[in-house]
């Protein structure tokens, strides 16, 4: 059996061939990161400034539902207004107790 010799410069070629891969392999994979990080930062950026519009949406809302706002609306579309106290009554509230027994008169009614 006769040993196959291998020559040098291919062997040089094959290693160089190696390297060129896995070194355009590392390249290739930083380039993705670098896109994936700049599309993360764009979404922070842009969720934060959703965030800023909402807080600023809940203000003018609470703004726009305050009574110190509505109440000249209320009154100026729908002829309403805030009562003077001389206008303001007062009821007390009775409680009203169930009879414990009938009354004779409907007690001869039921029996009919």
């Amino acid at each position: 059996m006769a040993k196959r010799r291998v020559n040098p410069g291919r062997l040089i070629a094959l290693v160089l061939v190696g390297f060129v891969l896995v070194t355009t392999g590392v390249i290739a994979r930083r380039v993705r990161g670098l896109q994936v990080q700049r599309e993360l930062r764009d979404l922070e950026r842009k969720r934060d400034g959703l965030l800023a519009e909402r807080v600023r949406l809940e203000q003018a809302i609470r703004d726009a539902s305050s009574r110190a706002r509505l109440q000249p609306i209320a009154e100026h579309r729908l002829n309403m207004h805030i009562p003077t106290p001389d206008e303001q009554v007062f009821l007390n509230r009775t409680t009203r107790r169930l009879p414990r027994e009938k009354p004779e008169s409907l007690a001869r009614h039921d029996s009919l």
